[in-house]
C-alpha cells in the first residue's frame, strides 16, 4: 500500500511538474575550508538556472549575507517567540536567492517549549513551497562537533581543503556521523584544489579509509578550484558567477548546480519543509541528549 501511495505521489509530482524540493547540507570538520562561500556562490549559480533557492545560515559571522552585501537582521528564534512570521524573516540576497537566519534558533531548538514549537509549526504550515532548493550552511561549533542540519538533509556535503588537517578533520567528522547517528552516506566537495586529479586522488583515500573501516560510503561531489577571481568576488561581496562568468571557479560552481539537480532523491514522499523541520526538532533533542550524557 505505501508503495502504491509513493508512485501516486511520484506521479502527481510528474503530472504538475514540480519536481520534489531538495534539501542539502554543507558540513565541514575545520574552519577556513570556505564552506560559506561555497554555499553563497552554490545558490547564486542554482538561481541563474531557474531555481529558487533558500540558505539556512545557523553561522554568527553572517558571512553568506556579506558575500551578498547584505546584513542578515532576523533570526528564526523571532519566529519561535512568535515576534514575526516566517515569511518576514527571509532576506532576499538576489533574484532567486533567499537566506534564513537561524544561528539563535539553532541553539534553542532542542529546549523547545510546547508554545515554540506550535508557532514554528504553523508558520511553516503557513507557507507556500519555500524554494526548489534549500542549502544549509551548517555550524560545527555543538558540543559533538556536527548540527541536528546535517542529519535531518536529504544530502550532506562535506566540504574540506586539501591540507593535511582539513581532511583529518572531515574524516573524523564521517565517523562521528557514522557511527553515533547512522549516518551511511556523504559527498565530498574538495575546495581550493589545484586541479580535478588533486581533487579526485583526496576523495578516493577517504573512500578508502571509511569503507575498510566499515563506516560511511562517500561520493565525490566535485571540486572548486583556487582561483583569484573566487577571493576577489568575495572582497566585492558578489557571487563570483556574476562578476567573473568566464572564471574556473565559476564554471565549478555551475558545474556542481547542474550535478546538485541531478543527484538521486529519496524514494517516498517526504512531506516537504514542514517534514524536514519536525526531523530537525526531533534530531536537535536526540543530540543534545547524547551531549549531555557524553560530559
Amino acid at each position: 500500500m505505501a508503495e502504491r501511495a509513493g508512485d501516486q505521489a511520484a506521479g502527481l509530482r510528474r503530472l504538475f511538474g514540480r519536481e520534489r524540493m531538495r534539501i542539502v547540507t554543507f558540513a565541514a570538520g575545520s574552519v577556513g575550508v570556505g564552506k560559506s562561500v561555497t554555499v553563497a556562490n552554490l545558490a547564486a549559480a542554482l538561481a541563474r538556472q531557474g531555481k529558487e533557492t533558500l540558505i539556512i545560515d545557523e553561522n554568527a559571522d553572517d558571512q553568506v549575507a556579506a558575500l551578498f552585501g547584505s546584513v542578515g537582521r532576523h533570526d528564526l528564534q523571532e519566529v519561535l517567540d512568535r515576534r514575526r512570521k516566517l515569511a518576514d524573516t527571509l532576506l532576499t540576497l538576489a533574484p532567486g536567492v533567499r537566506l534564513l537566519r537561524a544561528e539563535r534558533a539553532m541553539r534553542s531548538l532542542a529546549g523547545l517549549a510546547d508554545a515554540q514549537r506550535d508557532a514554528l509549526l504553523e508558520s511553516i504550515g503557513g507557507m507556500e513551497r519555500p524554494a526548489d532548493v534549500i542549502l544549509i550552511d551548517a555550524s560545527s561549533s555543538y558540543p559533538l562537533g556536527f548540527s541536528p542540519l546535517a542529519l535531518a538533509a536529504d544530502e550532506t556535503v562535506m566540504v574540506l581543503a586539501p591540507t593535511s588537517s582539513a581532511i583529518t578533520e572531515a574524516y573524523a567528522l564521517i565517523k562521528k556521523l557514522s557511527l553515533g547517528f547512522a549516518r551511511r552516506r556523504f559527498r565530498l566537495l574538495v575546495n581550493k584544489v589545484r586541479g580535478a586529479d588533486e581533487a579526485e586522488a583526496i576523495h578516493a583515500n577517504i573512500a578508502h579509509v571509511t569503507k575498510s573501516r566499515g563506516l560511511a560510503r562517500t561520493e565525490f561531489a566535485g571540486h572548486v578550484p583556487l582561483d583569484e577571481h573566487l577571493r576577489q568576488a568575495e572582497r566585492l561581496c558578489q557571487p563570483v558567477t556574476a562578476l567573473f562568468p568566464d572564471a574556473p571557479a565559476a564554471a565549478a560552481f555551475r558545474q556542481l548546480a547542474g550535478d546538485l539537480l541531478c543527484w538521486p532523491q529519496p524514494d517516498g514522499d517526504d512531506g516537504g519543509f514542514e517534514h524536514f523541520v519536525q526531523q530537525l526538532i526531533h534530531l536537535s533533542q536526540r543530540i543534545d541528549c547524547t551531549a549531555i550524557h557524553a560530559r
